[in-house]
Order: C-alpha cells, then sequence, then structure tokens
C-alpha cells in the first residue's frame, strides 16, 4: 500500500516559511525566519524533511499551499513551488489536479 505523503507549503508572511511534511499521519515541519528573501527556502526546507522522513520527493501523494492573505510575492512563490512539483509528480494541489500534457518542443534539441 501506498504511504499517504502530504506536503504543506506556507509564504504567506514575509519574514517566516513554513514546510510541513506529513507521512502516514506523522507530521513534521520545518521553519525558516529572515527579514528578506524566505520563500527562496521552500525547497531546501523540503529536502531536509525528505531527508528526515528517509523518502524520496516522488512520494509526495498531495501538495497543499496556502493562498492567503498575506504577501503578494511570498504567495505567488509558494503556488508556483506547489504547482510546479504537483504538474511534475502527477498530483493534487488544493484538491485538483494539473492535467498531464505532452510539450511539444518542435524539432529543437529540447524534444
Amino acid at each position: 500500500m501506498k504511504k499517504s505523503c502530504k506536503l504543506t507549503i506556507d509564504t504567506s508572511k514575509t519574514d517566516e516559511t513554513i514546510v510541513t511534511l506529513e507521512v502516514d499521519g506523522i507530521r513534521r515541519e520545518k521553519i525558516f525566519a529572515s527579514n528578506v528573501h524566505t520563500s527562496q527556502k521552500v525547497l531546501p526546507l523540503l529536502e531536509e524533511l525528505c531527508h528526515e522522513f528517509k523518502i524520496s520527493i516522488r512520494e509526495i501523494t498531495d501538495i497543499r499551499v496556502h493562498t492567503g492573505p498575506g504577501s503578494f510575492t511570498g504567495l505567488r512563490v509558494g503556488a508556483s513551488i506547489g504547482n510546479t512539483l504537483g504538474w511534475l509528480l502527477n498530483v493534487p494541489v488544493n484538491g485538483k489536479k494539473t492535467p498531464v500534457t505532452k510539450l511539444d518542443y518542435g524539432n529543437d534539441h529540447w524534444g
């Protein structure tokens, strides 16, 4: 049976970022507090939590992103990270799945 692995991202405050990971009912969170650029710490905090749980980021089954109120830029950073991870991992973000589409880059070297 697949583990339940829920990621929560809160970048709503200008001076604090909170990343929470709950794996099979066990919840841990990391908080980064600073007076500048706290939302830039989302991925390093997530990496620390995955390491603590001894799991891969690929095991995330659900993502929740705080949608406000809060810092305009911080909320957008959190939403961008959450939506990108949701798309890459094919998991729901705030209860909605992003449609998986085939990207067409034409005949360039990225295809």
